[in-house]
């Protein structure tokens, strides 16, 4: 009896180990590709370099100490136009592409009414075809950079018309930010081959140049869909936009030139040398911005953004008085700093509300750039004080309806 259970036993047993290597030898493993990730490692190797790295402090920059003073703090404010929410240009030079298609797109609500955003970078690509026509006529003389003046914006809806945003971002898939450098890059070292190889054939110029951005920002579209109809960029612009380009005129005061003439704003950016500046004393340029933003105009408006009065995340602009005094800003001030260099073009932006305050009035600006969108209370503006404007804020672009009795002044002339 014994026997037969130890018997019995074991042949259980080889049962149960052949069954168990059956199973096994049935089993069909598979394989996916995964990250490699360890992220205790990744800790570790970014303890190790925070601790070895050279211990480098970040320069102090000298900014206006606000405590105690009267400034703005939202955007509630202010008495606003209307304006699309702010766009970052990224890293990018494109802020007078990005402030004047906002100003377009504020002006398009005015005229017709309509909620449109428009492709800004569909601009920036065209505006670098005519930038290296104008090098290759030139013969390598004319700047090609990624500045430009607000005025270029109606210059090349003229020849090449609009397109909304949602048919062209220039970002590439899973791209976040534009991105320009490269692609900056790339341009300037082939144009530069030109001048020294004295190869100006301008057509070849022109693919080339736009194979660069098609390649960085894609290429642009011919043709856009509005409720089923086909329509060219230039049909889009006066039948949906419906924007004259013409109906724009471009504003400075500097006293370089003689006041009430039409004369060249004498900057790199204004790379096409434009002379139709109307130039006009400073005290109708603040007039005409306070009074055109209380009218229902709004304007795309340049200057200089690099003052001890700016503390991005505040997102205030203001004149200290240790700078220059408020009675003291004037013409003579205003061009001492413009033909010495501390005031440049080095920023476009879209002046979008305005508010009167015991200490002046404010203004609300819409900015593109990382300064405006570092404002911890409305990311994309900046609240800055009419001095600021009135001492660093050189040329405005805006409807020719807004300032009807300063042309007729030109007009006689």
């Amino acid at each position: 009896m014994n026997l037969f259970i130890k018997k019995t036993t074991t042949i259980a047993f080889a049962f149960l180990i052949m069954c168990k290597l059956y199973a096994q030898t049935d089993r069909r493993d598979k394989a996916l590709f995964k990250e490699k990730s360890n992220e205790y490692y990744e800790q570790i190797q970014k303890g190790i370099q925070t601790y070895e790295a050279p211990k480098k402090n970040k320069p102090l920059a000298y900014r206006m100490d606000f405590t105690g003073i009267d400034i703005p703090k939202s955007v509630d404010e202010f008495k606003t136009i209307f304006s699309q929410k702010p766009e970052s240009q990224g890293e990018t030079g494109t802020c007078w592409c990005f402030s004047t298609t906002s100003f377009y797109e504020s002006e398009i609500k005015r005229i017709s009414g309509q909620d449109i955003q428009l492709s800004e970078l569909y601009t920036v690509y065209w505006e670098y075809v005519e930038k290296a026509k104008e090098f290759v006529r030139t013969r390598g003389t004319s700047l090609f950079d990624e500045g430009s003046e607000t005025g270029d914006v109606a210059k090349m809806m003229k020849i090449y018309g609009v397109v909304p945003l949602e048919s062209y971002s220039g970002l590439k898939p899973g791209q976040q930010f534009h991105n320009h450098k490269k692609m900056v890059e790339e341009m300037k070292s082939y144009l530069t081959f030109l001048k020294t190889s004295n190869q100006w054939n301008s057509d070849e110029v022109t693919a080339t140049i736009k194979s660069i951005m098609n390649f960085h920002m894609g290429e642009p579209p011919t043709i856009v869909n509005v409720a089923g109809k086909k329509l060219s960029p230039l049909e889009y612009l006066k039948l949906i936009a419906q924007i004259n380009p013409e109906d724009y005129v471009d504003i400075m005061s500097l006293m370089d030139s003689p006041y009430w003439t039409q004369a060249e704003y004498k900057v790199p950016d204004n790379w096409w040398h434009s002379a139709e500046y109307y130039n006009i004393p400073l005290t109708e340029f603040m007039s005409i911005i306070k009074r055109t933003i209380k009218n229902g105009y709004s304007i795309s408006i340049g200057g200089d953004v690099s003052e001890s009065g700016m503390d991005s995340k505040l997102g205030v602009a203001l004149v200290p008085t240790y700078d220059l005094p408020s009675a003291y800003i004037d013409e003579y001030s205003r061009q001492f700093r413009f033909s010495n260099g501390s005031t440049t073009d080095d920023h476009a932006m879209h002046l979008v509300g305005y508010a009167d305050r015991t200490n002046g009035t404010w203004f609300l600006i819409k900015d593109s750039g990382s300064g405006g969108h570092n404002n911890q209370s409305a990311p994309g503006y900046w609240y800055m004080h009419e001095d600021f404007v009135k001492l660093k804020m050189t040329t405005i672009t805006i409807h020719k309806d807004a300032v009807k009795d300063i042309l007729v002044k030109f007009q006689k002339k």
